[in-house]
């Protein structure tokens, strides 16, 4: 699994680097691929190349396939979906989201995140702290004396629907998210893109 700048949640980048194009995912998965070529060599065992984050179209799973992954990971997509169990209140977040509402926050476990802006993040950053004891010690890079907020806390009263003590984390393709569908509807979406993203691609080499 590869997880590139443009995922939800917390991302495995400094924060200078989570829009410079030397990080893309498509810059990062031929190098993953080729590393994976020399241990399968080794070994003589595949090692599936799964490349995650910004992806959002059929289109886009193509290109990955074609460069030789595996597969590809959706998140953000299968939020929107009627069989998704987050909470009505993420859902909405998802579709009422602008292109300007997508935002790289400061977690308080020392990781830059990728979330949609709202008034809890409001108060974060105009330094409102968010009184609490912390009952996860979820890891050791969160200084909960410090800290703002406890991220734990925020993503699961949002997930449970009380998003205004919370937010929710989202890949930077949010926006194009306009409406809740079934996963087989998306399924036959990506299914049909795919398709012709690679008649197109027949074409084009011709």
């Amino acid at each position: 699994m590869i997880e590139g700048p443009l995922a939800g949640g917390h991302l495995g980048f400094r924060k200078d680097n989570i829009f410079n194009e030397e990080y893309s995912l498509e810059k990062l998965v031929p190098d993953v691929l080729s590393q994976a070529k020399t241990l399968e060599d080794k070994y003589g065992k595949p090692v599936p190349v799964i490349p995650a984050g910004g992806i959002y179209t059929g289109a886009d799973i193509h290109k990955f396939i074609k460069m030789g992954a595996s597969g590809v990971q959706m998140a953000t997509r299968f939020v929107a979906t009627y069989e998704c169990d987050a909470s009505s209140e993420i859902k909405n977040a998802y579709i009422k989201a602008n292109k300007e509402d997508i935002i790289i926050i400061e977690s308080p476990v020392g990781m830059p995140g990728r979330a949609i802006h709202n008034h809890f993040l409001d108060d974060v950053a105009s330094g409102h702290k968010k009184p609490f004891k912390c009952p996860y010690h979820c890891i050791t890079t969160c200084d909960f004396k410090k800290a703002p907020y406890c991220i734990a806390n925020a993503l699961c009263n949002a997930t449970e629907g009380n998003i205004s003590e919370g937010f929710a984390f989202a890949g930077q393709n949010v926006w194009r998210v306009d409406k809740i569908v079934h996963v087989s509807e998306l399924i036959q979406s990506l299914n049909d893109e795919y398709d012709e993203a690679e008649k197109n691609d027949l074409n084009n080499s011709r």
